[in-house]
């Protein structure tokens, strides 16, 4: 049984406007240009009103929410195996109205401009929106295909996104009671729904293709059932925290567990054929891990908290291991895989480019683990500084070759 290659199947011109490389050589810079910003974020944070939110927003909103709608776009034509676009036109126009909606969002954090962000928002939302309609039309239009759950899940992670967008408008220029509560929500229904439905239909193809192994028998069937799994999961734990019933809440946090699960044990099963060898399979490996640890931090915080005003100033216990540990490692996971095969140029280049994003890897991964495991404990303040520099130094690592990976690619003729 073969797999699908992320950047094989695709069609291979790379010299026309339309290209794939082309493309990737266009857009690939976003998620590595906020990562960037996420550095000096992280390096003048001392001189920077609401830091934490504005690096948190950094992340999921700058670097996860383009690097998803960037590649879920690209694993769709190649699952569904659309034909190459006659132009990037429509693509380029809804990342040009994302990036401008983030913009405006991170812009209201920083001056204190609620207004600024309720605009962003809203042009996030049109963008995804955007986003959304070009995936259902492009599964209506495609022959039936065996790993079209891979868009399945696609379709429910924006769904869910475009539900979390306009709750975090809405908090941005209303303050009362309710605020904890639609915290809560606007967190998981993001967290679980957009970056976790998104990772799990992904992997289905990915994740072998990573070990350069087949697809275990069975992945596709884990990943059809664990999908309504997944967003039962989500609508309870969303509902649960907005109610503020914590045990339901909870009760979807073990479903959410139980669809990873589902998907797990395949992913196990190729590992066992061939064992993680580089820096993707092994930060996407530590990265499940992490996520299963956010999941039962996230249980506990639900469970033990009176009301949703202490959920909620609890809640950065979960997002740690959730935003570092989870999204952040897979993320650069999957660029280190996908970003050397999808700038084509020949498997000479595409080998030298995965050797310069593996160098030290398992350095690499074993200081971003331990640095974060030391970081989650109740550990001095000085000892949370040494391991944030850590985590920023192994960050670096990645970006410094990343980035000079693609602009390499933008050399060649």
């Amino acid at each position: 049984m073969s797999t699908i290659v992320a950047g094989d199947q695709a069609p291979p011109s790379g010299s026309g406007p339309t290209g794939r490389a082309t493309w990737h050589r266009r857009v690939g810079m976003l998620p590595l240009a906020y990562l960037v910003a996420l550095v000096a974020v992280a390096l003048t944070h001392p001189v920077l009103p609401a830091w934490r939110w504005l690096g948190m927003h950094l992340l999921l909103l700058g670097v996860a929410t383009n690097a998803i709608v960037i590649w879920s776009a690209h694993f769709t034509s190649a699952v569904l195996r659309c034909p190459p676009p006659a132009s990037r036109h429509g693509d380029g126009i809804r990342l040009t109205v994302l990036n401008l909606g983030v913009a405006g969002v991170l812009a209201s954090g920083v001056v204190d401009q609620p207004w600024i962000g309720v605009v962003g928002a809203g042009m996030v939302f049109a963008a995804v929106a955007a986003h959304l309609v070009w995936l259902v039309a492009r599964l209506r239009a495609a022959l039936p295909a065996r790993f079209a759950v891979t868009v399945h899940h696609y379709l429910a992670a924006t769904g869910a996104l475009l539900v979390g967008i306009p709750v975090g408008a809405w908090m941005l220029v209303v303050d009362d009671v309710s605020r904890s509560r639609l915290l809560l929500f606007h967190a998981h229904v993001n967290l679980l729904g957009w970056v976790t439905l998104t990772v799990l239909g992904t992997l289905l193809t990915l994740w072998p293709t990573v070990l350069r192994t087949r697809m275990a028998d069975g992945a596709a069937t884990a990943a059809r059932r664990g999908l309504p799994v997944a967003v039962a999961g989500l609508t309870a734990v969303s509902t649960g925290v907005l109610a503020w019933w914590p045990l339901l809440a909870v009760g979807g946090l073990a479903l959410t567990a139980t669809a990873v699960l589902l998907t797990a044990v395949p992913a196990a099963q190729a590992a066992r054929r061939k064992t993680p060898a580089s820096f993707p399979s092994w930060s996407i490996t530590a990265a499940a891990g992490w996520l299963v640890v956010a999941l039962g931090v996230d249980a506990w915080t639900l469970l033990s908290a009176s009301d949703p005003a202490v959920a909620a100033d609890r809640f950065s216990a979960v997002l740690v291991p959730f935003l570092i540990g989870f999204v952040g490692q897979v993320i650069l996971g999957a660029l280190a895989y996908l970003l050397p095969v999808a700038l084509g140029g020949g498997p000479a280049l595409v080998r030298e480019r995965t050797e310069r994003l593996d160098r030290h890897w398992p350095q690499r991964v074993a200081t971003t683990n331990a640095a974060l495991a030391v970081f989650v404990l109740a550990v001095p303040p000085y000892v949370r500084i040494t391991t944030s520099l850590l985590l920023l130094a192994a960050l670096l690592q990645f970006l410094v070759p990343a980035v000079h990976v693609l602009l390499a690619s933008r050399r060649q003729p």
